[in-house]
């Protein structure tokens, strides 16, 4: 896995495709098939594009040489992602040789970033559609039907999406993802972001509400609140013209009902206010777990990354979290060989990692990025050998953190939501605790299904799973 400040990686999911739609019973005359990579928010916006081509009447299919038009949403963060996407684009182009009418179209970031490389240098694609455009993808569908190549990447100011109710394509039924707010302000030194995803903007909270509520309506019991930096959620409804901060919106949620789970994904830990901890503590359903992304330990490198706080202004916000919720649950990001960074600099990260005792980490070594602040400003001098031996380092350091955390954990009794099977074992279920640890145990004689929640006591651990077994509350 790999994340920077604002957005979270999931390896299992790079690249997947989506599903039909469940008892669906339409038949469809064109299909869409869309893989998607890069992060959380990437995944819920091919399910905002699948609701848009669903209403023009396409279909979906994960048979991609059944589609009409084939999409790939894409991701900037990191070059490996962009020659992965590359390289499938090569593989459809072939297709496309068999296929003349087939549709290959590019969205997300890198369209926004490589349009007339895509469109003009490498005739690789059709359409080429950026995050804020998804709305005008019919009519684009339209003109590259009729031969011309179509693209739309224009940011928006005001684009949330507020009124599309996403399809969820892959769900397992029990957790979803609820976007909240797009774009981001914080200008990072190493992150595209801001470029290929624009301003901040938040989403009507009306909207936000509603689609929480027809979620548990329809048995969800678990919403991720996503955004590019959550607790920067900022909205002013007309009819009151009272703010909605994210604090606010944390309880709104929360107060749909005990019986639904509220997480949020990606903060900036300038904006993990006061408020946002004790709205954490004051309700037993908005889960105990924040992603406090560090980057480095050195202030020095910090400031290089514009990241705006020091060492120890962050190891005091851990300190917060954990007087006002001793039981939160931390993960992070740390990034190794940034710009200059000495072996000073990479101690002090380690040593803060030590402090934070993180439960887990994403964890990459700096790839520079063409179009940052980094890439403008300083000189990527750091051996990529020496880039890999401390990113080595911290991963080694982070798997001993791992295995502490869930060592402690044996002995103690948590509430967990049941997502599903194991993997592993048709015998066993599978779910998460409230500081989004995996559990897995044994349906045994229980009649429990999906979506119900259990008392599990743990028995054992590994690095990233806690073994337990079923015990009355």
């Amino acid at each position: 896995m790999f994340d920077t400040a604002t957005k979270v990686h999931d390896e299992t999911r790079q690249g997947e495709a989506f599903a039909p739609f469940v008892n669906d019973p339409i038949e469809y005359k064109r299909h869409f098939y869309i893989e998607s990579y890069g992060c959380q928010m990437n995944f819920s916006d091919s399910e905002i594009v699948a609701s848009i081509l669903n209403e023009e009447g396409f279909g979906a299919t994960r048979n991609f040489e059944q589609a009409d038009i084939i999409l790939l949403n894409t991701c900037s963060i990191r070059e490996k992602a962009e020659q992965t996407v590359r390289k499938r684009l090569t593989e459809f182009r072939k297709l496309k040789k068999q296929n003349p009418s087939l549709l290959v179209g590019v969205l997300g970031c890198m369209a926004e970033r490589l349009k007339a490389k895509f469109l003009e240098e490498e005739k690789l694609v059709d359409l080429v559609v950026g995050p804020d455009a998804y709305r005008t993808l019919p009519k684009l569908i339209t003109e590259a039907d009729g031969g011309q190549k179509a693209v739309n990447v224009l940011l928006s100011r005001e684009e949330t999406y507020a009124d599309i109710s996403p399809i969820r394509l892959n769900s397992n039924g029990i957790t979803a993802f609820v976007s909240i707010m797009r774009g981001c302000n914080n200008m990072c030194s190493f992150c595209v972001v801001p470029f290929t995803r624009g301003r901040e903007r938040s989403r009507d909270v009306v909207s936000i509400i509603k689609e929480c509520q027809d979620l548990f309506d329809n048995g969800y019991k678990e919403v991720t609140l996503l955004g590019q930096n959550v607790d920067s959620y900022y909205f002013t409804p007309e009819a009151d013209g009272k703010p909605v901060t994210f604090a606010n919106l944390l309880e709104m949620v929360a107060q749909i009902s005990p019986l639904l789970r509220v997480r949020f994904s990606t903060s900036h830990p300038k904006d993990i206010t006061d408020d946002v901890l004790y709205t954490m503590a004051k309700y037993e359903n908005i889960c105990r777990y924040i992603h406090l992304p560090l980057q480095s330990g050195s202030t020095r490198v910090l400031q290089m990354m514009n990241r705006t706080y020091t060492k120890e202004w962050y190891m005091a916000k851990v300190d917060r979290i954990r007087e006002i919720m001793p039981d939160c649950g931390i993960s992070s990001d740390v990034i190794a060989g940034f710009c200059t960074e000495t072996e000073e600099d990479h101690q002090e990260t380690l040593q803060v990692m030590e402090y934070a005792k993180y439960d887990m980490s994403y964890m990459f070594f700096y790839s520079e990025r063409p179009g940052t602040l980094a890439q403008r400003r300083y000189e990527d001098d750091i051996p990529e050998e020496v880039k890999k031996r401390r990113l080595q380092e911290i991963v080694t350091l982070q798997n001993k953190l791992s295995v502490d955390s869930y060592k402690n954990d044996i002995g103690s009794t948590f509430k967990v939501l049941i997502e599903g099977t194991s993997k592993r074992s048709d015998n066993d279920w599978m779910g998460r605790n409230s500081q989004n640890k995996v559990v897995v145990f044994s349906k045994g004689d229980n009649s429990y299904q999906p979506g119900d929640y259990v008392w599990v006591k743990v028995n054992e651990s590994t690095q990233a799973t806690l073994l337990g077994e079923i015990v009355k509350a």
